[in-house]
């Protein structure tokens, strides 16, 4: 190697360019950059120039990367706030087809609108079956004036949700029947003769009245027959 190949470096420009390196390595970009003595009087300069030109470019691509990952993040934020409010929105629209409502002391009724499902019936029978244990309701309405279409499925959620709710010693009532539903009950061979059936909700709500007061006074006999054997 001849003597105009050689490069005589300064230890302290060596250690400099070591210690920007190193601080680049960190992501300490800015401290990186401090630490490089770019001289254009020699060789070793150029290295310098070069190695300040890649440490920019990373802290360029660094700033870049930091603001994607800021707008990922945002847009995830935005999306999952977009997603809890259709979860919302879903909720209130059940709670809306299917509100439980009381309409008396002792009685609620669940006015159904639209298609019944699957996984309606088992949303629809859960809130059904929940509020019949909390409000230790005595009879429930069912009415499916709103229902347009009633299918084989449909008219075995109805029964389970009968059943489900007997279960619980709840009296129920089925009410908005109408020719049409009736027609395509008969006709799809649905057997209803478990269901206590009726035209309107008014009638409904008649029949609600008198299986409590026939309750209540069966309960006062039974009370008044074992005072009775009781005084014996």
């Amino acid at each position: 190697m001849s003597d105009e190949e050689l490069i005589t470096i300064e230890r302290s420009r060596l250690e400099s360019l070591m210690s920007a390196v190193s601080a680049a390595s960190v992501a300490a970009y800015d401290e990186a950059l401090t630490e490089v003595k770019v001289r254009d009087e020699d060789g070793f300069g150029e290295l310098e120039h070069v190695v300040a030109l890649f440490i920019d470019e990373l802290r360029t691509t660094a700033a870049r990367r930091d603001e994607a990952m800021r707008a990922m993040t945002e847009a995830r934020a935005t999306l999952e706030e977009k997603l809890d409010t259709i979860r919302r929105q879903q909720v209130a629209i059940r709670d809306l087809s299917a509100p439980i409502i009381d309409l008396w002391e002792g009685i609620l009724t669940l006015p159904i609108v639209g298609t019944v499902d699957s996984q309606r019936a088992v949303d629809i029978t859960e809130k059904l079956l929940q509020r019949i244990s909390e409000n230790n309701a005595a009879c429930v309405i069912i009415d499916l004036t709103g229902v347009d279409v009633v299918d084989t499925m449909t008219a075995d959620h109805l029964i389970k949700l009968v059943k489900s709710a007997r279960l619980l010693g709840t009296y129920c009532v089925v009410t908005g029947i109408g020719p049409e539903i009736a027609r395509t009950l008969v006709d799809l061979g649905v057997e209803l003769h478990e269901l206590v059936t009726l035209k309107r909700l008014r009638e409904g709500l008649q029949a609600c009245l008198t299986h409590l007061r026939e309750r209540k006074s069966s309960s006062a006999r039974w009370g008044q027959n074992v005072a009775s054997r009781s005084n014996k």
